[in-house]
């Protein structure tokens, strides 16, 4: 393409009063007539209104029709009756913006052109403060999340080596709940400055959540160099707060996720970043996400879906471990257990589905439903024995069930429904559902004790016991958790704690239970030392309904 004339420059042999010109003349909006000279486009007239304008500046001029001359081969090619294009002219700072018209000049004006101009500068400072104000927090003034995204595409784009934290402050929610919201926004505020000065020049933050701030980092070197800024970010937050009427303390979690690749995504590279802060809160320490983490959290929530249908539909069955009397050997009781077989004929481990259970809520009518469950079948093999079958029914009660559910209503409710007296269950608690609330858990056990129920602590020496809470509730029996029953024959040490398990039940009055006997010696040497009952694979593995009852039978 030519270069471009200089602006001024006018044809010698032009016709000033051509139709064009003339039409130009009586225009409201800035216009002019191009013409095209030795392949360089030149202004050959304009009307009051460019001129008004101040394009006829030569340095104006000059950028215009530079923008003129890219568009002139493209309109003669496309054979179009005129074209539209964006026209930017001047310096950043009073930078104006035009939507343009190119068209041909009138017939019998020759190889001319109208160049036509509506001014758009307002029209684009208003959008651009509006889309200012879209991608920026109000309160701290930092990027916003939608901001913040884009910071991370532009470096994408750039094929920059970058990371993203994500910074959570622990605790904020109840600082909030407690002091009021104008204390919690002076506090973000603050935070902001702070985690401003921690930063280098080149990185770039943002407020991507209520109590979560986002730091995008480039990477010149290594990935330590994310851990670096990490421990820099703990040491500016450790200082506490001065506002207004508080000084503040303030803990945070750090959750860091490095870009893996040109294709991905602003918005996952932020969650991949927020999936490793949850990981953070848990462990106390920054976390790096891993995809494979990722990986397993989408398997168990897929995992939650199909439990939550299974559960609906009675997918799920019991299955009945036998807990023994270790001085004769005879079968006192059944654990029941649930088990999971899905409709495509697979096999669940307790081990995978219970802890989602858990985390998810569904424990709730997991263990409503195993409760009733059991119950009848307890029933049903009592109307096969023609009476008591002599064993009674241990059934598990889930730390978030004991927290969420009316525990002594559903028993109640599930002993009258039964026909079974309160005597013949056991209730199995963990020490953390023991522990976590004593008092309301007090209240509950003492509830259900007025039902009948016998009340087992499972699990016992996992945890963190208080011994004022052990001696003060209503509980019966102690069970040995199997991994310091396994193995313990050749191992003094567990041998020591099993000992003193034995002893403080024996002085609280508690019988025991071991679990995880999988040898005659076990419950040999258990029976020996005063334990009072014992399960595991030794005496049977998890039974089907009719091989429990056939084990009952062969006893009766």
């Amino acid at each position: 393409m030519a270069t471009i004339a200089h602006p001024l420059q006018r044809s010698s042999n032009r016709n000033f009063g051509s139709l064009t010109s003339c039409a130009i003349s009586i225009m409201a909006i800035p216009a002019a007539e191009i013409l095209i000279e030795k392949g360089v486009p030149v202004v050959a007239a304009s009307n009051d209104a460019y001129r008004r304008a101040a394009l006829n500046d030569s340095r104006t001029q000059a950028g215009l029709l530079a923008e003129v001359a890219k568009r002139i081969d493209g309109f003669l090619a496309s054979n179009q009756a005129s074209i539209e294009f964006p026209l930017a002219v001047g310096e950043v700072i009073d930078c104006r913006y035009f939507q343009a018209t190119l068209t041909h000049a009138a017939e019998g004006d020759g190889e001319g052109y109208v160049l036509m101009l509506v001014d758009h500068t307002a029209q684009h400072h208003t959008e651009r403060s509006l889309r200012r104000e879209m991608m920026t927090d109000s309160l701290t003034g930092l990027p916003n999340r939608q901001g913040f995204g884009d910071l991370i595409e532009a470096m994408v784009a750039n094929g920059q080596r970058h990371a993203v934290l994500v910074i959570d402050l622990n605790r904020f929610g109840r600082l909030n709940a407690c002091m009021g919201s104008l204390v919690g926004d002076e506090l973000l505020i603050t935070v902001a400055r702070r985690l401003k000065g921690a930063l280098r020049s080149r990185d770039s933050i943002g407020r991507i959540g209520g109590n979560e701030f986002g730091i995008l980092m480039l990477i010149d070197g290594t990935e330590d160099e994310a851990h670096i800024l990490a421990e820099r970010i703990d040491r500016a937050l450790r200082s506490p707060f001065r506002l207004t009427d508080y000084e503040v303390n303030v803990e945070a979690s750090v959750g860091i996720a490095f870009n893996q690749g040109l294709d991905e995504d602003a918005e996952e590279l932020i969650r991949h970043a927020q999936f490793a802060v949850k990981h953070a809160k848990a462990a106390g320490r920054t976390e790096v996400y891993h995809p494979q983490a990722f990986t397993i959290a989408r398997a168990q929530f897929a995992m939650e879906t199909a439990l939550r249908r299974a559960i609906e539909q009675e997918e799920l069955h019991l299955a009945y471990q036998p807990i023994c009397d270790l001085s004769t050997g005879r079968t006192i009781a059944f654990e029941a257990l649930a088990r999971w077989r899905d409709a495509e004929g697979r096999d669940h481990s307790p081990a995978d589905f219970i802890p989602v259970a858990e985390e998810s809520g569904l424990i709730v009518p997991l263990g409503r439903w195993a409760a009733n469950q059991a119950l009848l079948q307890l029933a049903d093999w009592d109307r096969r024995a023609g009476g008591d079958c002599g064993v009674r029914m241990s059934v598990n009660v889930s730390a978030i069930q004991l927290q969420r559910d009316d525990i002594p209503a559903l028993i109640e409710s599930a002993l009258a429904r039964a026909g079974v007296a309160g005597e013949r269950l056991i209730l199995e608690l963990t020490e953390s559902a023991i522990v976590g609330d004593p008092d309301r858990v007090s209240a509950i056990m003492n509830a259900l004790k007025k039902l009948g129920p016998t009340i087992a602590m499972d699990d016992f020496g996992t945890g963190y016991s208080s011994l004022a809470y052990l001696q003060k509730l209503p509980i019966d029996i102690l069970k040995i958790d199997r991994s310091f029953v396994s193995g313990m024959l050749a191992d003094r040490d567990k041998i020591a704690i099993v000992r003193a398990i034995l002893g403080l039940a024996q002085a609280l009055g508690m019988k025991t239970t071991a679990e995880g006997i999988e040898a005659v010696e076990l419950g040999q040497t258990l029976a020996a030392l005063g334990c009072s009952h014992g399960q595991g694979y030794y005496y049977a593995r998890p039974l089907d309904p009719d091989a429990a009852w056939a084990m009952i039978a062969d006893q009766a």
